[in-house]
């Protein structure tokens, strides 16, 4: 994805931080970590990109969490929506990726 590859760093959200942490105990280094381990994938999420463009991606902390986030760049900044566990499905889909 070309517009990831121009960021320069992340924005923080505190009140998405703070809602990430409390509703799936995700913090917001975690979110960081997913953008630097391998596999990560990104996908565009064309139903809420409306407004700004928005992405979703799978990925993996640096101790293998592996999380499900949603993010948008603004003004060549990384910020994070929302993020959570994947799902089972995810992980399935996730690690088929992981084994290639």
């Amino acid at each position: 994805m070309e517009e990831l590859s121009r960021c320069t760093g992340f924005q923080c959200d505190e009140g998405n931080a703070e809602k990430n942490w409390e509703k799936h105990r995700v913090t917001r280094f975690e979110c960081e970590q997913l953008f630097f381990n391998l596999p990560f994938l990104v996908f565009k999420d064309e139903a809420h990109s409306q407004v700004e463009g928005r992405y979703y991606a799978l990925g993996q902390t640096n101790r293998n969490r592996e999380l499900f986030i949603v993010f948008t760049v603004r003004d060549a900044r990384i910020r994070v929506i929302s993020a959570r566990d994947m799902s089972r499905r995810e992980r399935r889909y996730y690690g088929n990726v992981k084994e290639k």
